[in-house]
């Protein structure tokens, strides 16, 4: 039955699941799966999706790039097992408080759960700005994804919608946070690139020669005011505006059904994970150590095998 799994799963897929054959020959247990894709994601939190090579991560590990092949078979199969990785969230548990009917007693407060579930999309790419950068291929197949929309579906369990409707919510929650994901990460590295900031007073001054409200009545004004530039959005929270307002849609279309939910209190979501130079630095010495580490278990692996054909001989 393993074997029969294993043969209609992309290789990936099934080294996700730990169905996959494991290879019998080769370097010994210092390499494994998880090694190779914990240090692929080193190098992206580090570098950049673009630094992570199949040559790039055996140097890491002190191996040669025809080893990792005897683990994966190329690196999209890296690629896919790192995305699933850095899905590892933590989940919420059932809090048993979602068997009533919607509305009745023991009713769930789908919309702070389904507030959360989105949130851990932005969370992932607030870490690994990555993320986004690998295509979506397909349906999510592996373990760690099916965990998440899972608990997604979870939000829903009391919701008068069918099972198409469930996973088209889910559809258009997690492609809302991720295309607020990728702006957010774009924005980010544009503060950290170098050149003129594009906010603060002299730049609205500049702005608004141009952008005057003869050529643009609606524009115009907002471009006076500062609110157009205002990168930080004031005390106005896109993302979770965005996400409330689908949530609203989402509560009507219940509600036209006959299925009335009672709305529930946004709660304020987390602030972004700090960016600063500090936390970058630390970082970078945290990824130093951690290299050094390697190559002292290496330069150890090394003379102990050299003593061994000492005492061989």
């Amino acid at each position: 039955m393993a074997e029969d799994v294993e043969e209609a799963l992309p290789r990936a897929v099934a080294l996700s699941w730990g169905v996959a054959e494991h290879p019998q020959r080769g370097p010994k247990r210092e390499l494994s799966i998880e090694r190779i894709v914990d240090t692929a994601i080193e190098l992206a939190d580090a570098e950049g999706l673009g630094a992570v090579s199949m040559s790039r991560i055996a140097g890491e590990l002190g191996f040669t790039t025809m080893s990792l092949y005897r683990y994966v078979t190329s690196k999209d199969d890296v690629l896919a097992l790192m995305q699933d990785a850095v899905c590892a969230v933590p989940i919420p548990p059932d809090d048993g408080l979602m068997k009533g009917p919607a509305g009745g007693d023991g009713a769930h407060d789908w919309r702070g759960g389904l507030r959360r579930w989105a949130m851990a999309t932005i969370d992932v790419m607030r870490e690994h700005p990555w993320f986004p950068d690998i295509p979506i291929s397909g349906i999510p197949l592996m373990p760690n994804n099916l965990a998440v929309l899972d608990w997604g579906l979870r939000e829903m369990r009391t919701l008068p919608l069918t099972d198409a409707e469930k996973m088209s919510t889910a559809l258009l929650l997690s492609s809302y946070a991720r295309a607020v994901g990728i702006v957010e990460r774009d924005v980010t590295r544009a503060r950290q690139a170098d050149g003129p900031p594009a906010n603060g007073e002299a730049f609205t001054r500049a702005l608004s020669e141009l952008v005057t409200p003869e050529r643009f009545p609606d524009l115009g004004p907002l471009v006076a005011t500062g609110a157009y530039a205002d990168a930080d959005g004031g005390e106005q929270d896109d993302f979770a505006f965005g996400l409330d307002r689908i949530l609203d849609g989402i509560e009507r279309y219940i509600a036209d059904r006959g299925g009335v939910q009672p709305p529930a209190a946004p709660e304020p979501l987390p602030e972004p994970a700090p960016r600063d130079k500090a936390v970058r630095e630390a970082a970078k010495a945290r990824r130093e150590a951690e290299s050094k580490l390697r190559e002292a278990r290496k330069r150890e692996r090394e003379a102990i095998e050299r003593a061994r054909e000492r005492a061989a001989r």
